[in-house]
Protein backbone atom coordinates (compact mmCIF):
# COMPACT_ATOMS: atom_id res chain seq x y z
CA UNK A 1 0.00 0.00 0.00
CA UNK A 2 1.61 3.29 -0.97
CA UNK A 3 2.06 5.18 1.93
CA UNK A 4 1.12 8.77 0.51
CA UNK A 5 -2.39 8.06 -0.39
CA UNK A 6 -2.66 6.89 3.33
CA UNK A 7 -0.87 10.22 4.87
CA UNK A 8 -3.24 12.18 2.42
CA UNK A 9 -6.78 10.43 4.14
CA UNK A 10 -5.20 10.68 7.54
CA UNK A 11 -4.63 14.59 6.72
CA UNK A 12 -8.23 14.85 5.82
CA UNK A 13 -9.98 12.83 8.59
CA UNK A 14 -8.10 15.25 10.86
CA UNK A 15 -9.54 18.10 9.44
CA UNK A 16 -12.62 16.70 9.72
CA UNK A 17 -12.59 15.49 12.87
CA UNK A 18 -11.26 19.40 14.23
CA UNK A 19 -12.54 21.59 12.24
CA UNK A 20 -15.20 22.40 15.34
CA UNK A 21 -12.03 23.50 17.49
CA UNK A 22 -10.46 25.08 14.85
CA UNK A 23 -12.75 27.69 13.63
CA UNK A 24 -13.78 28.77 17.09
CA UNK A 25 -10.17 29.33 17.60
CA UNK A 26 -10.27 31.51 14.35
CA UNK A 27 -13.23 33.46 15.32
CA UNK A 28 -11.29 35.54 17.37
CA UNK A 29 -9.20 36.49 14.42
CA UNK A 30 -12.25 38.45 13.39
CA UNK A 31 -11.69 40.83 16.58
CA UNK A 32 -12.69 44.36 16.10
CA UNK A 33 -14.58 47.44 17.92
CA UNK A 34 -17.89 45.36 17.08
CA UNK A 35 -16.86 42.14 18.87
CA UNK A 36 -15.11 43.93 21.48
CA UNK A 37 -18.50 45.76 22.30
CA UNK A 38 -19.97 42.43 22.35
CA UNK A 39 -17.86 41.22 24.82
CA UNK A 40 -18.03 43.96 27.50
CA UNK A 41 -21.86 43.70 27.16
CA UNK A 42 -21.74 40.32 27.60
CA UNK A 43 -19.20 40.49 30.75
CA UNK A 44 -21.54 43.13 32.23
CA UNK A 45 -24.75 41.04 31.79
CA UNK A 46 -24.68 37.56 31.07
CA UNK A 47 -21.44 36.01 31.50
CA UNK A 48 -20.99 36.43 35.85
CA UNK A 49 -24.55 34.31 35.72
CA UNK A 50 -22.87 31.87 33.34
CA UNK A 51 -19.96 31.45 35.68
CA UNK A 52 -21.02 31.70 39.23
CA UNK A 53 -24.13 29.37 38.15
CA UNK A 54 -21.66 26.98 36.79
CA UNK A 55 -18.88 27.09 39.32
CA UNK A 56 -21.74 26.26 41.76
CA UNK A 57 -23.20 23.81 39.75
CA UNK A 58 -19.64 21.94 39.50
CA UNK A 59 -18.52 22.42 43.32
CA UNK A 60 -21.81 20.68 43.88
CA UNK A 61 -21.46 17.90 41.24
CA UNK A 62 -18.02 17.22 42.58
CA UNK A 63 -18.99 16.74 46.09
CA UNK A 64 -21.85 14.96 45.20
CA UNK A 65 -20.13 12.33 42.96
CA UNK A 66 -16.98 12.22 45.36
CA UNK A 67 -18.81 11.07 48.19
CA UNK A 68 -21.88 8.64 46.48
CA UNK A 69 -18.90 7.34 43.78
CA UNK A 70 -16.23 6.39 46.73
CA UNK A 71 -18.52 5.41 49.15
CA UNK A 72 -19.78 2.65 47.14
CA UNK A 73 -16.86 1.99 46.05
CA UNK A 74 -15.44 1.54 49.54
CA UNK A 75 -18.77 -0.54 50.58
CA UNK A 76 -18.20 -3.33 47.28
CA UNK A 77 -14.63 -3.30 47.34
CA UNK A 78 -13.10 -3.57 50.57
CA UNK A 79 -15.98 -5.28 53.00
CA UNK A 80 -18.16 -8.79 52.20
CA UNK A 81 -21.93 -8.72 52.78
CA UNK A 82 -25.18 -10.35 51.66
CA UNK A 83 -25.63 -9.34 48.00
CA UNK A 84 -22.17 -7.86 47.59
CA UNK A 85 -22.31 -9.36 43.51
CA UNK A 86 -25.09 -8.38 42.98
CA UNK A 87 -24.62 -4.51 43.86
CA UNK A 88 -21.40 -4.44 41.91
CA UNK A 89 -23.16 -4.19 38.75
CA UNK A 90 -26.53 -2.90 39.83
CA UNK A 91 -24.40 0.43 40.52
CA UNK A 92 -24.01 0.70 37.01
CA UNK A 93 -27.27 1.21 35.99
CA UNK A 94 -27.68 4.89 36.39
CA UNK A 95 -25.00 4.71 33.50
CA UNK A 96 -28.51 3.78 31.48
CA UNK A 97 -30.10 6.47 32.23
CA UNK A 98 -29.56 9.91 30.52
CA UNK A 99 -29.72 12.98 32.98
CA UNK A 100 -32.25 14.93 30.88
CA UNK A 101 -34.88 12.15 31.43
CA UNK A 102 -33.83 12.14 35.57
CA UNK A 103 -34.45 15.65 35.12
CA UNK A 104 -38.01 15.05 33.67
CA UNK A 105 -38.72 12.21 36.20
CA UNK A 106 -38.19 14.01 39.47
CA UNK A 107 -39.63 17.44 38.01
CA UNK A 108 -43.15 15.43 37.33
CA UNK A 109 -43.44 14.12 40.24
CA UNK A 110 -42.06 16.51 42.71
CA UNK A 111 -43.79 19.42 41.01
CA UNK A 112 -46.72 21.27 42.40
CA UNK A 113 -49.29 20.03 40.02
CA UNK A 114 -47.39 16.56 40.65
CA UNK A 115 -48.40 13.55 42.57
CA UNK A 116 -46.67 14.10 45.75
CA UNK A 117 -47.42 17.28 46.50
CA UNK A 118 -51.11 16.50 45.43
CA UNK A 119 -51.23 13.63 48.04
CA UNK A 120 -49.68 15.56 50.71
CA UNK A 121 -52.16 18.84 50.41
CA UNK A 122 -54.73 16.40 50.20
CA UNK A 123 -53.98 13.58 52.37
CA UNK A 124 -53.01 16.62 55.48
CA UNK A 125 -55.22 19.20 54.29
CA UNK A 126 -51.95 21.72 53.58
CA UNK A 127 -52.43 24.05 50.52
CA UNK A 128 -49.76 25.95 49.12
CA UNK A 129 -46.45 24.10 48.29
CA UNK A 130 -45.18 21.72 50.15
CA UNK A 131 -41.90 20.33 48.47
CA UNK A 132 -38.93 22.34 47.64
CA UNK A 133 -38.94 23.58 43.73
CA UNK A 134 -37.10 20.78 41.69
CA UNK A 135 -36.01 23.25 39.10
CA UNK A 136 -32.91 25.18 40.44
CA UNK A 137 -29.19 24.48 40.56
CA UNK A 138 -29.67 22.30 43.89
CA UNK A 139 -31.88 20.43 41.59
CA UNK A 140 -29.33 20.39 38.36
CA UNK A 141 -26.83 19.03 41.19
CA UNK A 142 -28.96 16.37 42.30
CA UNK A 143 -29.92 15.18 38.96
CA UNK A 144 -26.26 15.06 38.12
CA UNK A 145 -25.11 13.58 40.89
CA UNK A 146 -27.38 11.00 40.55
CA UNK A 147 -26.60 10.33 36.86
CA UNK A 148 -22.59 10.97 36.78
CA UNK A 149 -21.36 9.01 40.03
CA UNK A 150 -20.85 5.96 38.09
CA UNK A 151 -17.97 7.71 36.65
CA UNK A 152 -15.84 7.90 39.87
CA UNK A 153 -17.52 4.39 40.91
CA UNK A 154 -15.83 2.69 38.80
CA UNK A 155 -12.07 4.05 38.78
CA UNK A 156 -12.30 3.90 42.38
CA UNK A 157 -13.11 0.22 42.53
CA UNK A 158 -10.89 -0.39 40.04
CA UNK A 159 -8.47 0.93 41.86
CA UNK A 160 -9.28 0.13 45.95
CA UNK A 161 -9.41 -4.08 43.93
CA UNK A 162 -5.86 -3.81 43.18
CA UNK A 163 -4.34 -3.48 46.29
CA UNK A 164 -6.56 -2.42 48.96
CA UNK A 165 -7.26 -5.49 50.71
CA UNK A 166 -3.44 -6.70 50.61
CA UNK A 167 -2.17 -3.17 52.23
CA UNK A 168 -5.45 -2.87 54.69
CA UNK A 169 -4.92 -6.39 55.94
CA UNK A 170 -1.13 -5.51 56.53
CA UNK A 171 -2.35 -2.59 58.06
CA UNK A 172 -4.54 -4.58 60.84
CA UNK A 173 -1.62 -6.75 61.40
CA UNK A 174 -0.08 -3.90 62.42
CA UNK A 175 -2.79 -3.15 65.26
CA UNK A 176 -4.52 -0.28 62.58
CA UNK A 177 -8.42 0.08 63.59
CA UNK A 178 -11.15 -0.30 60.59
CA UNK A 179 -11.25 3.42 60.67
CA UNK A 180 -7.90 4.21 60.35
CA UNK A 181 -7.53 1.85 58.04
CA UNK A 182 -9.67 3.21 55.81
CA UNK A 183 -8.82 6.66 56.31
CA UNK A 184 -4.91 6.42 55.74
CA UNK A 185 -4.53 2.84 53.37
CA UNK A 186 -7.42 3.13 51.26
CA UNK A 187 -8.48 6.57 50.46
CA UNK A 188 -4.96 7.59 49.72
CA UNK A 189 -4.94 4.24 46.96
CA UNK A 190 -8.42 5.73 45.42
CA UNK A 191 -7.75 9.54 45.50
CA UNK A 192 -6.28 9.28 41.70
CA UNK A 193 -9.09 7.52 40.64
CA UNK A 194 -11.86 9.70 42.40
CA UNK A 195 -9.77 12.67 40.61
CA UNK A 196 -10.28 11.36 37.46
CA UNK A 197 -14.01 10.23 37.87
CA UNK A 198 -14.93 13.53 39.19
CA UNK A 199 -13.17 14.90 36.06
CA UNK A 200 -15.32 13.10 33.51
CA UNK A 201 -18.65 13.72 35.77
CA UNK A 202 -17.79 17.80 35.31
CA UNK A 203 -16.77 17.60 31.81
CA UNK A 204 -20.35 15.50 31.16
CA UNK A 205 -22.02 18.67 33.69
CA UNK A 206 -20.28 21.18 31.43
CA UNK A 207 -21.52 19.79 28.26
CA UNK A 208 -25.08 19.10 29.27
CA UNK A 209 -27.91 20.96 27.75
CA UNK A 210 -31.33 19.26 28.56
CA UNK A 211 -30.75 19.79 32.10
CA UNK A 212 -29.74 23.25 32.15
CA UNK A 213 -32.45 24.11 29.64
CA UNK A 214 -35.56 22.30 31.27
CA UNK A 215 -34.60 23.53 34.77
CA UNK A 216 -33.87 26.73 32.99
CA UNK A 217 -30.63 27.43 34.34
CA UNK A 218 -27.92 30.05 33.05
CA UNK A 219 -24.76 28.09 32.62
CA UNK A 220 -22.29 28.06 29.38
CA UNK A 221 -23.97 25.87 27.27
CA UNK A 222 -27.22 26.79 27.92
CA UNK A 223 -25.88 30.38 26.88
CA UNK A 224 -24.38 29.29 23.78
CA UNK A 225 -27.64 28.23 21.87
CA UNK A 226 -29.30 31.17 23.13
CA UNK A 227 -26.80 33.73 21.82
CA UNK A 228 -26.81 31.53 18.69
CA UNK A 229 -30.79 30.66 18.46
CA UNK A 230 -31.83 33.63 20.29
CA UNK A 231 -29.81 36.25 19.99
CA UNK A 232 -28.90 35.23 16.44
CA UNK A 233 -25.06 36.34 17.17
CA UNK A 234 -22.59 34.58 15.87
CA UNK A 235 -19.70 35.80 17.64
CA UNK A 236 -21.35 36.18 21.11
CA UNK A 237 -21.82 32.17 20.54
CA UNK A 238 -18.42 31.46 19.51
CA UNK A 239 -16.71 33.25 22.22
CA UNK A 240 -18.94 31.49 24.59
CA UNK A 241 -17.99 28.02 23.43
CA UNK A 242 -14.50 29.23 23.77
CA UNK A 243 -14.60 29.87 26.88
CA UNK A 244 -16.60 26.65 27.64
CA UNK A 245 -13.85 24.60 25.36
CA UNK A 246 -11.19 26.31 28.17
CA UNK A 247 -12.76 24.88 31.19
CA UNK A 248 -13.35 21.70 29.65
CA UNK A 249 -10.08 21.52 28.40
CA UNK A 250 -8.77 22.34 31.78
CA UNK A 251 -10.35 19.15 33.25
CA UNK A 252 -9.23 16.91 30.38
CA UNK A 253 -5.68 17.88 31.89
CA UNK A 254 -6.87 17.17 34.92
CA UNK A 255 -8.08 13.29 34.44
CA UNK A 256 -5.33 12.96 32.35
CA UNK A 257 -2.52 13.96 35.66
CA UNK A 258 -4.90 11.64 37.80
CA UNK A 259 -5.28 8.75 35.28
CA UNK A 260 -1.26 8.95 35.49
CA UNK A 261 -1.19 8.72 39.03
CA UNK A 262 -2.81 5.64 39.02
CA UNK A 263 -0.86 3.37 38.06
CA UNK A 264 -0.03 1.02 40.79
CA UNK A 265 1.71 -2.39 41.07
CA UNK A 266 -0.87 -5.28 40.50
CA UNK A 267 -0.48 -8.64 42.11
CA UNK A 268 -0.97 -11.83 40.66
CA UNK A 269 -4.46 -11.24 38.76
CA UNK A 270 -4.76 -8.06 39.65
CA UNK A 271 -6.71 -8.90 42.54
CA UNK A 272 -6.36 -9.92 46.31
CA UNK A 273 -4.33 -13.52 47.04
CA UNK A 274 -5.21 -15.35 49.58
CA UNK A 275 -7.69 -16.18 52.92
CA UNK A 276 -5.80 -13.48 54.30
CA UNK A 277 -6.16 -10.36 51.81
CA UNK A 278 -10.23 -10.98 51.76
CA UNK A 279 -12.83 -8.15 52.24
CA UNK A 280 -13.67 -7.44 55.97
CA UNK A 281 -16.76 -9.35 56.47
CA UNK A 282 -20.08 -7.42 57.43
CA UNK A 283 -23.26 -9.00 59.52
CA UNK A 284 -26.25 -7.83 61.14
CA UNK A 285 -26.77 -3.27 61.06
CA UNK A 286 -23.34 -3.69 59.76
CA UNK A 287 -24.45 -5.54 56.28
CA UNK A 288 -27.70 -3.56 56.61
CA UNK A 289 -25.37 -0.13 56.70
CA UNK A 290 -23.56 -1.13 53.42
CA UNK A 291 -26.95 -2.26 51.76
CA UNK A 292 -28.32 1.26 52.38
CA UNK A 293 -24.97 3.00 51.12
CA UNK A 294 -25.18 0.58 47.88
CA UNK A 295 -29.04 0.83 47.69
CA UNK A 296 -29.84 4.42 47.89
CA UNK A 297 -27.88 5.55 44.79
CA UNK A 298 -29.49 2.75 42.42
CA UNK A 299 -32.98 3.85 44.04
CA UNK A 300 -32.06 8.08 43.44
CA UNK A 301 -30.18 7.48 39.93
CA UNK A 302 -31.82 4.80 38.12
CA UNK A 303 -34.95 2.98 39.92
CA UNK A 304 -37.36 5.93 41.18
CA UNK A 305 -37.14 7.31 37.87
CA UNK A 306 -38.17 4.73 36.15
CA UNK A 307 -41.18 4.46 38.25
CA UNK A 308 -41.95 7.86 37.94
CA UNK A 309 -41.66 7.46 34.36
CA UNK A 310 -43.93 4.30 34.00
CA UNK A 311 -46.91 5.98 36.03
CA UNK A 312 -47.40 8.56 33.37
CA UNK A 313 -46.89 6.26 30.63
CA UNK A 314 -49.07 3.46 31.83
CA UNK A 315 -51.82 6.24 32.66
CA UNK A 316 -51.83 7.16 29.40
CA UNK A 317 -51.41 4.03 27.62
CA UNK A 318 -54.81 3.87 25.51
CA UNK A 319 -54.15 7.37 24.32
CA UNK A 320 -50.87 7.09 23.35
CA UNK A 321 -50.17 7.69 19.33
CA UNK A 322 -47.22 5.15 18.79
CA UNK A 323 -46.98 6.30 14.68
CA UNK A 324 -45.06 9.29 15.26
CA UNK A 325 -43.18 7.56 18.36
CA UNK A 326 -42.50 4.37 15.26
CA UNK A 327 -40.65 7.52 12.98
CA UNK A 328 -38.86 9.47 16.08
CA UNK A 329 -37.28 5.13 16.55
CA UNK A 330 -36.47 5.20 13.24
CA UNK A 331 -34.57 8.23 12.65
CA UNK A 332 -32.65 7.60 15.54
CA UNK A 333 -31.97 3.54 14.67
CA UNK A 334 -30.90 5.07 11.32
CA UNK A 335 -28.66 7.86 12.54
CA UNK A 336 -27.21 5.71 14.78
CA UNK A 337 -26.43 2.55 12.38
CA UNK A 338 -24.59 5.20 9.96
CA UNK A 339 -23.01 7.13 12.47
CA UNK A 340 -21.79 3.97 14.05
CA UNK A 341 -20.77 2.39 11.01
CA UNK A 342 -18.56 5.49 10.16
CA UNK A 343 -16.89 6.03 13.43
CA UNK A 344 -15.69 2.50 13.40
CA UNK A 345 -13.97 2.71 10.01
CA UNK A 346 -12.19 5.77 10.59
CA UNK A 347 -11.30 4.23 14.39
CA UNK A 348 -9.85 0.88 12.35
CA UNK A 349 -8.23 3.34 9.75
CA UNK A 350 -6.70 4.98 12.83
CA UNK A 351 -6.00 2.56 14.48
CA UNK A 352 -4.49 0.14 11.71
CA UNK A 353 -1.78 3.52 11.09
CA UNK A 354 -0.93 3.95 14.33
CA UNK A 355 -0.28 0.00 14.50
CA UNK A 356 1.80 0.11 11.27
CA UNK A 357 3.45 3.32 11.43
CA UNK A 358 6.30 2.06 13.61
CA UNK A 359 9.30 3.50 14.85
CA UNK A 360 10.09 7.45 15.48
CA UNK A 361 9.71 8.86 11.90
CA UNK A 362 7.82 11.48 11.26
CA UNK A 363 5.42 9.95 9.59
CA UNK A 364 4.88 7.52 12.92
CA UNK A 365 4.21 10.68 14.79
CA UNK A 366 2.58 12.01 12.19
CA UNK A 367 -0.45 9.31 12.81
CA UNK A 368 -0.46 9.20 16.62
CA UNK A 369 -1.31 12.88 16.51
CA UNK A 370 -4.05 12.40 14.49
CA UNK A 371 -5.15 9.60 16.51
CA UNK A 372 -4.45 11.53 19.85
CA UNK A 373 -6.92 14.27 18.14
CA UNK A 374 -9.70 11.93 17.29
CA UNK A 375 -9.51 11.27 20.98
CA UNK A 376 -10.02 14.54 22.19
CA UNK A 377 -12.96 14.86 20.19
CA UNK A 378 -15.26 12.88 23.31
CA UNK A 379 -14.58 15.62 25.41
CA UNK A 380 -15.86 18.47 23.47
CA UNK A 381 -19.24 19.32 24.32
CA UNK A 382 -21.98 19.18 21.50
CA UNK A 383 -22.81 23.16 22.12
CA UNK A 384 -19.01 23.88 20.81
CA UNK A 385 -19.52 21.40 17.78
CA UNK A 386 -22.46 22.82 16.76
CA UNK A 387 -20.64 26.56 16.79
CA UNK A 388 -17.91 25.01 15.12
CA UNK A 389 -19.50 23.28 12.24
CA UNK A 390 -21.78 26.40 11.37
CA UNK A 391 -19.30 29.21 11.88
CA UNK A 392 -17.39 28.34 8.30
CA UNK A 393 -20.61 28.04 7.13
CA UNK A 394 -21.35 31.68 7.44
CA UNK A 395 -18.57 32.63 6.23
CA UNK A 396 -18.67 30.77 3.25
CA UNK A 397 -22.07 32.03 2.62
CA UNK A 398 -21.24 35.52 3.70
CA UNK A 399 -18.31 35.09 0.70
CA UNK A 400 -19.85 32.99 -1.72
CA UNK A 401 -23.86 33.53 -0.89
CA UNK A 402 -24.84 31.53 -3.98
CA UNK A 403 -23.05 28.10 -2.33
CA UNK A 404 -24.82 25.28 -1.34
CA UNK A 405 -22.57 24.37 1.35
CA UNK A 406 -24.82 25.49 4.15
CA UNK A 407 -27.89 23.75 2.62
CA UNK A 408 -25.66 19.90 2.57
CA UNK A 409 -24.93 20.78 5.94
CA UNK A 410 -28.18 22.20 7.95
CA UNK A 411 -30.91 20.85 5.54
CA UNK A 412 -29.44 17.23 5.27
CA UNK A 413 -28.60 14.46 7.64
CA UNK A 414 -24.59 15.42 6.88
CA UNK A 415 -24.06 17.86 9.25
CA UNK A 416 -25.87 16.01 11.67
CA UNK A 417 -23.40 12.91 10.99
CA UNK A 418 -19.99 14.66 10.84
CA UNK A 419 -20.90 16.24 14.49
CA UNK A 420 -21.53 13.00 15.51
CA UNK A 421 -18.40 11.61 14.15
CA UNK A 422 -16.48 14.49 15.73
CA UNK A 423 -18.20 13.31 19.53
CA UNK A 424 -18.26 10.07 19.30
CA UNK A 425 -15.19 8.71 17.17
CA UNK A 426 -13.49 8.98 20.26
CA UNK A 427 -15.30 6.13 21.54
CA UNK A 428 -14.65 3.49 18.52
CA UNK A 429 -11.01 4.25 18.94
CA UNK A 430 -10.98 3.33 22.60
CA UNK A 431 -12.46 0.00 21.98
CA UNK A 432 -10.65 -0.52 18.48
CA UNK A 433 -7.02 0.10 20.34
CA UNK A 434 -7.87 -2.06 23.48
CA UNK A 435 -8.56 -4.33 20.50
CA UNK A 436 -5.06 -3.85 19.63
CA UNK A 437 -3.34 -3.87 22.49
CA UNK A 438 -4.30 -7.92 22.90
CA UNK A 439 -2.74 -8.34 19.54
CA UNK A 440 1.06 -9.17 19.84
CA UNK A 441 3.09 -7.72 17.30
CA UNK A 442 4.75 -11.10 15.97
CA UNK A 443 2.01 -11.80 14.42
CA UNK A 444 2.54 -8.58 12.17
CA UNK A 445 5.87 -9.53 11.67
CA UNK A 446 4.80 -13.44 10.73
CA UNK A 447 2.12 -12.03 8.20
CA UNK A 448 4.76 -9.78 6.16
CA UNK A 449 7.11 -12.71 5.65
CA UNK A 450 4.38 -14.23 4.41
CA UNK A 451 3.61 -12.01 2.18
CA UNK A 452 0.43 -10.00 3.83
CA UNK A 453 1.22 -5.97 3.98
CA UNK A 454 -0.91 -2.91 4.34
CA UNK A 455 -4.65 -3.71 3.64
CA UNK A 456 -3.99 -7.58 3.15
CA UNK A 457 -2.55 -7.46 6.82
CA UNK A 458 -5.52 -5.61 8.13
CA UNK A 459 -7.76 -8.14 6.26
CA UNK A 460 -6.02 -11.37 7.09
CA UNK A 461 -5.09 -10.85 10.26
CA UNK A 462 -6.55 -8.00 11.88
CA UNK A 463 -9.36 -8.35 11.28
CA UNK A 464 -10.39 -11.80 12.89
CA UNK A 465 -8.90 -11.10 15.66
CA UNK A 466 -10.58 -6.89 15.97
CA UNK A 467 -14.43 -8.57 15.37
CA UNK A 468 -15.56 -8.32 19.34
CA UNK A 469 -13.70 -4.87 19.56
CA UNK A 470 -15.05 -3.28 17.11
CA UNK A 471 -18.84 -4.70 17.82
CA UNK A 472 -18.52 -3.09 20.75
CA UNK A 473 -17.38 -0.09 19.66
CA UNK A 474 -20.46 0.01 16.74
CA UNK A 475 -22.43 -0.98 19.75
CA UNK A 476 -20.93 1.97 22.11
CA UNK A 477 -21.59 4.73 19.35
CA UNK A 478 -24.89 3.27 18.27
CA UNK A 479 -26.19 3.86 22.06
CA UNK A 480 -24.22 7.46 22.33
CA UNK A 481 -25.87 8.80 19.17
CA UNK A 482 -29.26 7.39 20.19
CA UNK A 483 -29.35 9.78 23.27
CA UNK A 484 -26.99 12.31 21.91
CA UNK A 485 -28.74 15.61 22.86
CA UNK A 486 -27.53 19.32 21.84
CA UNK A 487 -26.33 19.13 18.33
CA UNK A 488 -29.25 17.15 17.47
CA UNK A 489 -31.30 19.73 18.38
CA UNK A 490 -29.94 22.25 16.12
CA UNK A 491 -29.01 19.87 13.13
CA UNK A 492 -31.42 17.80 12.45
CA UNK A 493 -32.75 18.27 8.88
CA UNK A 494 -36.57 18.78 8.74
CA UNK A 495 -39.03 16.12 9.42
CA UNK A 496 -35.76 14.55 11.11
CA UNK A 497 -36.86 13.87 14.93
CA UNK A 498 -35.22 11.88 17.39
CA UNK A 499 -36.45 9.90 20.20
CA UNK A 500 -34.12 12.02 22.07
CA UNK A 501 -35.37 15.37 20.06
CA UNK A 502 -38.81 14.40 21.12
CA UNK A 503 -38.40 13.74 24.96
CA UNK A 504 -36.73 16.96 24.95
CA UNK A 505 -39.69 18.88 23.51
CA UNK A 506 -42.33 17.04 25.22
CA UNK A 507 -41.19 17.47 28.28
CA UNK A 508 -40.51 21.43 27.81
CA UNK A 509 -43.97 21.81 26.67
CA UNK A 510 -45.46 19.74 30.31
CA UNK A 511 -46.53 16.98 28.24
CA UNK A 512 -44.39 14.17 30.60
CA UNK A 513 -46.95 11.93 29.85
CA UNK A 514 -46.10 11.71 26.07
CA UNK A 515 -42.36 12.37 26.69
CA UNK A 516 -42.18 9.22 28.73
CA UNK A 517 -42.49 6.69 25.75
CA UNK A 518 -39.35 8.61 24.11
CA UNK A 519 -37.75 8.81 27.45
CA UNK A 520 -37.88 5.24 28.36
CA UNK A 521 -37.10 4.09 25.06
CA UNK A 522 -33.37 6.01 25.38
CA UNK A 523 -32.89 4.20 28.71
CA UNK A 524 -33.90 0.95 27.58
CA UNK A 525 -31.23 1.32 24.82
CA UNK A 526 -28.71 2.97 27.37
CA UNK A 527 -28.49 -0.62 29.93
CA UNK A 528 -26.69 -2.57 26.35
CA UNK A 529 -23.84 -0.99 27.63
CA UNK A 530 -24.12 -1.17 30.88
CA UNK A 531 -24.41 -4.63 30.62
CA UNK A 532 -21.37 -5.11 28.22
CA UNK A 533 -19.65 -3.40 31.18
CA UNK A 534 -20.99 -5.63 33.94
CA UNK A 535 -20.28 -8.68 31.85
CA UNK A 536 -16.68 -7.18 31.22
CA UNK A 537 -16.08 -6.29 34.90
CA UNK A 538 -17.25 -10.13 35.85
CA UNK A 539 -15.21 -11.28 33.37
CA UNK A 540 -12.10 -9.57 34.67
CA UNK A 541 -12.71 -10.81 38.42
CA UNK A 542 -12.82 -14.39 37.33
Amino acid sequence: MSRWPFLIFLSLLAVLLTLPVVSLGASWLQWNAEVGQVMREMAQTVLPSYALTSLLLCVAVAAGVAVVGLGTACAVTLFDFPGRRVWEWALLLPLAMPAYVVAYAYTDFFQFSGPFQAWVREAFGLQGRVFPEVRNTAGAAWVFTFSLYPYVYLLARTALSERASQLMEAARLLGAPLSRRIREVALPLARPAVAAGVALALMETLADFGVASYFGIQTFTAGVYKAWLVMDNRIAAAQLATVLLVLVAGLLRLEHVAQRRMRFAVTKGGRAVGAEAQPVRLRRHRAVLAWCVCGLPVALGFVLPVVFMLRPLMGGWDELNWTPFLGWAANSLSLGAVSATLAVGIAMVLAFAVRVQTGRGWQARFSQGVAQLAALGYAVPGAVIVVGLLLPVGWLQAVAPDTSVGYWLTATVLGLVWAYLVRFVAVALQSVQSGYARIPGSLDESARMLGSTGLALAWRVHWPLLRRSTAAAGLLVFVDVMKELPATLVLRPFNTDTLAVMAYQLARDERLGEAALPALALVLVGLIPVMMLSRTLRAARS
